[in-house]
């Protein structure tokens, strides 16, 4: 059932078995979980079903360094469906190694294991339409299939790792119908949970206060209640609720907050392939089930643990777009189309001041390059545009078996990097965030060590050749700051208080009712986008939270 809030009697207190704050990825798979299984289950959207700027306003805040991080209103939707509205379906997994602790990685261990999450990734994969789980390519399309590059060997780095692409699904329009249908589950839009009421002795949540833009409020009373919003905003909730307990919720060791991740990554050095360019694999496959994939370079866990370095994963990529020198005429269209791309994808084509002869050049690549920059805008239109399962990005036709790497880089959790409140309100009276993201030395080393074994590797290999220069690397890897919209370890799992916000349920550690399902959650943020393991983590706590509140034993839950 999905209402508007103005459906609701202000002043009202509704008492539920299980309140979700959020109506995301997290949020709407936790809800579709528990359904069926005996509950009364609310599901609390701040936006509406489409996007309306005066609620994305609320996201609104400030920045301590402009140049290393978007605003926060950037990148994320509050709207129902979340932040998926607008993803690029990319899905892969943690590694094992992602739940180690490990030495060389400081704050680095999870209170879980891969094995406790793996029946939930395979869940999570079908939820967000990103077909079987199974991410090594030769398993996939079989070892005879093509790799990514004809004739190299490697005991390090591996090639058949593999990344999905969902259709992008918008889990928002995707389980519309199952939501509206589900006799158990009532969604309600345009609620903004503006303050989480403690008990005197800060044991428990007595109670959500719940408000419109309008100031329409209403309550809410749950045996169980789970934050299910991004990594900024659950740190944001936590520390404004603050009347009961001063430092905010869960925060008396000043852990909330902290420890703020996203990605290191850019687009550098220079691959070249020998021989013909059939040699190299480069772009998307389609699996057996039709999803669209792509192979990734990765070393294995055994190296990553021998040079003491984090996770990283590098696809190949085309050349600088801003520079015209690359004579590609779809490249140079996109550069000149840059100020009518969203911000998520446009913001890194912006790199650089361009001269009146830089656009000249642009479009004299599109005059001389004609037939691809044509066949590259008729399957635009008829693979993305048009598509339900969209052609995840940009691939042009490899000429010269040049490239550059995309890499994307497990950051190191640093304490100093944090969300913090500020003394600006937004219009529902809620302090607003400032965001310091900051990087160590130890990132930028950690890159350039993995980066040291590529060379290694393709020297040895003999198919081909990779340099990049270490001089500029820390540039190349910082240029446009905090890589999207990852937003991760603000409320971070562990098994000490001290440390962590929750513990290896996802339930905060002070309290015997507020849960997060989160990427805020994740103590470390791996090489992968954190999406399916959002959704993972979100499924495994449904499954805890029906045990604990005496849900039918024998559900039949998310069933696609």
């Amino acid at each position: 059932m999905i209402k508007n809030i103005v459906e609701i009697p202000s002043g009202t207190m509704l008492d539920v078995d299980v309140c979700i704050v959020g109506a995301g990825a997290a949020g709407i798979a936790t809800a579709l979980s528990l359904s069926g299984r005996g509950l009364n289950i609310l599901l609390l959207e701040s936006g509406l079903e489409h996007f309306n700027q005066q609620t994305q306003n609320l996201y609104q805040g400030s920045l301590t360094d402009a140049n290393l991080h978007s605003p926060p209103d950037k990148y994320r939707h509050r709207r129902f469906g979340g932040s998926t509205a607008i993803w690029g379906g990319r899905c892969m997994p943690f590694d094992p190694i992602d739940f180690e602790q490990r030495d060389h990685i400081p704050f680095s261990g999870w209170p879980i294991v891969y094995n406790d999450l793996h029946p939930y990734f395979v869940l999570a994969n079908r939820f967000l339409e990103a077909g079987t789980y199974e991410y090594d390519a030769d398993k996939v399309f079989g070892a005879e299939a093509k790799p990514l590059f004809k004739g190299f060997k490697s005991d390090r780095l591996f090639t058949n790792n593999m990344e999905r692409f969902s259709c992008p699904t918008n889990v928002g329009l995707r389980y519309h119908r199952r939501l509206q249908d589900a006799k158990d589950i009532q969604l309600i839009l345009g609620a903004n949970v503006t303050g989480i009421r403690l008990d005197a002795n800060a044991t428990t949540v007595s109670h959500l206060n719940v408000a419109s833009l309008e100031q329409h409020t209403f309550n809410v009373k749950a045996k169980k209640i789970v934050l299910a919003t991004g990594g900024i905003e659950v740190a944001r909730l936590l520390l404004a609720s603050n009347d009961v307990c001063p430092s905010g919720i869960s925060n008396k060791h000043d852990v909330v907050g902290r420890y703020y991740q996203c990605h290191i990554a850019g687009n550098l050095g220079k691959l070249t392939i020998f021989g013909n360019p059939n040699s190299v694999r480069h772009g998307y496959e389609v699996s057996p089930e039709g999803i669209y994939c792509r192979r990734r370079l990765a070393l294995d866990a055994a190296t990553q643990r021998k040079a003491k370095v984090g996770n990283l994963v590098a696809r190949l990529h085309f050349p600088k777009i801003v520079d015209p020198s690359h004579k590609i005429g779809v490249l140079s269209g996109l550069f000149l189309a840059k100020n009518f791309i969203s911000y998520e994808y446009g913001k890194r084509l912006k790199d650089g001041q361009a001269t009146l002869s830089t656009y000249l050049h642009h479009f004299k690549n599109i005059l001389f390059d004609p037939i691809d920059t044509y066949l590259f805008l008729y399957r635009w239109l008829t693979k993305r545009t048009l598509a339900q399962r969209k052609f995840p990005s940009v691939i042009l036709n490899n000429k010269n078996n040049q490239f550059t790497l995309e890499i994307h880089s497990e950051q190191i959790p640093n304490p100093d990097s944090r969300i913090t409140l500020i003394t600006e309100k937004d219009t529902l009276g809620m302090p607003k965030v400032n965001i310091d993201w900051r990087y160590l030395p130890e990132d930028i080393q950690s890159v350039e060590k993995t980066l040291d074994v590529f060379v290694e590797e393709f020297q040895k290999s003999g198919v081909g050749v990779f340099e990049f220069n270490k001089a500029q690397l820390e540039e190349d890897l910082t240029r446009f700051g905090a890589y999207g919209g990852h937003h991760i370890g603000t409320a971070r799992m562990g098994n000490d208080p001290t440390t962590s916000v929750v513990d290896q349920h996802c339930k905060v550690h002070d309290l015997d009712n507020l849960y997060i399902a989160s990427s805020a959650v994740f103590p470390t943020s791996s090489q992968a986008n954190p999406t399916l393991t959002i959704v993972a983590l979100s499924l495994r706590l449904a499954d805890h939270l029906a045990q604990t509140v005496g849900a039918k034993a024998q559900a039949q839950h998310l069933t696609i």
